[in-house]
């Protein structure tokens, strides 16, 4: 047990070392760097711009112009006040034609079932 503790003692002691060995590097490169002026500021990040609000209004009023322009040129000219086209009609002809061949499909579905009942 007492080699254990000698042990633990003497990695406390070469901590303590190693921390103040630290502190002074770290001491060391702050001053090598203030002499340089690069000196490391204590906000990693740089301030960001501080715009006024009228040039924000400004700013606003430009990209709103800018939206403007492009919806005018992606519009295609129209005569007609509808944007939208209107849908293929189908004749009344065609319609039935389709209802009937339906009705035969369904006819010989049923009379299928009826075959297999």
């Amino acid at each position: 047990m007492a080699n254990l503790e000698n042990a633990l003692q003497e990695l406390r002691s070469e901590r303590k070392h190693a921390q103040l060995h630290v502190e002074r590097l770290d001491r060391a490169i702050s001053v090598i760097e203030s002499l340089n002026g690069s000196g490391t500021s204590r906000h990693p990040n740089p301030p960001k711009r501080i715009i006024s609000a009228a040039s924000r209004r400004k700013m606003a009023l430009a990209q709103k112009a800018r939206w403007v322009k492009a919806r005018k040129e992606s519009q295609p000219a129209t005569a007609a006040g509808s944007v939208y086209k209107k849908g293929h009609t189908m004749s009344a002809s065609a319609r039935r034609k389709i209802a009937a061949a339906q009705r035969a499909r369904w006819a010989k579905i049923r009379a299928g079932n009826k075959k297999a009942a």
